[in-house]
């Protein structure tokens, strides 16, 4: 089947590849020429483990392809997918759904023959509906049907969640866009992948309350770690004592300093607002999002009392600034609040992370960025991990003594055993852990 897909962000890059790898003929459209360039030379926007290779591998069997030329992509289309942002409109809760918006009309304009209008992104309910009257009104005569195909992708593990999703959901309005989605998504359902077929609306819900659940239950365990904290439990031992319990389930019951990333702060906010639009406040989601806020004032205040509670003239290592391993992105990170928070507090902050300083650079001003772990400890008063790439599992814990003025390790990822730093000689403090020296 012949696929356009509109974006080139993380969501429309990874579809895109690996519906091509399924064998179909994708073509991938972006407005950024820059960006469609460097795609074109092999380089990629994002990091993701796996995705270079991958799209190399599928532009040269001639199955994946770039272009800004929306016309020419929907040439002979079977389905073209809408994988644009959708951040949160600035000063508001709400979902911007402009560039899905625009890129609808834009397909109206371009569209040949019939076609199933996909939306990826990420959107709020009704917005499915909504683009069903703008290709209507901008092309009376074209033959369409709108879906809506949310997506389920992990940062840092995204082409495996693709290859091999829980499930695949698809709103749809017709047996002919039905079809069209199982034969797109045909080498899944052999391998009994359960595919979801339920109308617009239900589909675009699916998503919102996919992500507000797992950031609940993140929220959860991190109010259980700060009560561990106070009566002396160890919140890695309740996790598993309740992950046990087969209705709860082990996972995203790690605590730490909060989530963030590109979909659950978005996307929680704007299922408030829609709630709120339509008069059913969610009274645990809002409390969520205002806990997972607070969060990350916590734990800037614990890295702080962590060093008696004056870091003026302090300097810290910070090990790690995206929002989670695997991936450059640092949209919504925690450390983006916690680290000013510790500048503001008058720390220097010598920092380093495998893939997200470039990013990171023009989003931390002040910040001393180093080439490795060790160079960034190299004469400091302590180090934190704030984010747990494997390159911080198995740091020397004696070299890392030698390097800092004093052996103290804040670890807001609890990679270590209290065991391990005990043993060590370290002064250890963890998230929802009894300290350690």
């Amino acid at each position: 089947m012949k696929v356009a897909m509109i974006g080139t962000g993380y969501v429309g890059l990874v579809s895109g590849a690996c519906f091509s790898e399924f064998g179909h003929d994708v073509i991938c459209v972006d407005k950024d020429a820059g960006k469609i360039e460097r795609l074109l030379d092999g380089v990629m926007p994002i990091f993701e483990p796996g995705l270079d290779n991958l799209v190399a591998r599928n532009v040269e069997a001639g199955r994946l392809r770039f272009t800004t030329d929306l016309a020419s992509a929907m040439a002979d289309v079977d389905a073209v997918f809408i994988a644009v942002g959708t951040p949160s409109r600035r000063g508001t809760k709400e979902a911007d759904l402009s560039y899905v918006y625009g890129a609808a009309e834009e397909v109206a304009n371009a569209v040949s023959g019939y076609a199933v209008v996909v939306t990826k992104s990420t959107v709020p309910v009704g917005t499915g509906a909504e683009v069903k009257r703008i290709l209507a009104k901008a092309n009376p005569n074209a033959e369409f049907d709108v879906v809506s195909n949310p997506e389920f992708l992990r940062e840092g593990a995204a082409i495996e969640d693709f290859m091999r999703p829980n499930r695949i959901v698809c709103g749809v309005e017709s047996e002919k866009a039905e079809q069209v989605m199982r034969d797109i998504y045909r080498p899944l359902f052999l391998n009994e992948t359960p595919m979801v077929f339920t109308t617009l609306e239900t589909s675009e819900l699916i998503k919102y309350a996919a992500n507000c659940f797992l950031a609940t239950k993140i929220t959860f365990i991190n109010e259980m770690a700060s009560l561990c904290e106070q009566v002396g439990g160890d919140v890695q031992a309740v996790a598993r004592g309740i992950g046990l319990d087969k209705r709860i389930g082990n996972l995203f019951l790690h605590s730490g300093p909060g989530y963030g990333g590109s979909c659950f702060p978005k996307d929680i906010r704007a299922l408030i607002a829609t709630a709120q639009e339509h008069g059913s406040p969610l009274k645990i989601i809002e409390a969520v999002d205002t806990v997972n806020e607070d969060r990350k004032q916590a734990m800037a205040r614990k890295i702080i009392d962590a060093f008696g509670g004056d870091v003026k003239g302090k300097t810290i290592a910070v090990l790690g600034v995206t929002f989670k391993p695997n991936t450059d992105d640092m949209r919504e990170s925690p450390s983006l609040d916690i680290m000013p928070a510790l500048q503001e507090a008058g720390a220097t902050l010598r920092a380093y992370d495998p893939e997200g300083m470039e990013e990171a650079k023009s989003m931390l001003p002040g910040v001393v960025w180093c080439d490795n772990a060790y160079h960034a400890m190299e004469g400091a008063d302590g180090a934190t991990i704030l984010t747990e790439w494997n390159a911080f599992r198995a740091l020397d814990l004696d070299r890392v003594q030698d390097l800092l003025s004093q052996p103290l390790l804040i670890d807001l990822r609890n990679i270590y055993s209290l065991d391990e730093m005990r043993n060590a000689g370290m002064r250890y403090v963890s998230v929802g852990r009894q300290a350690v020296g």
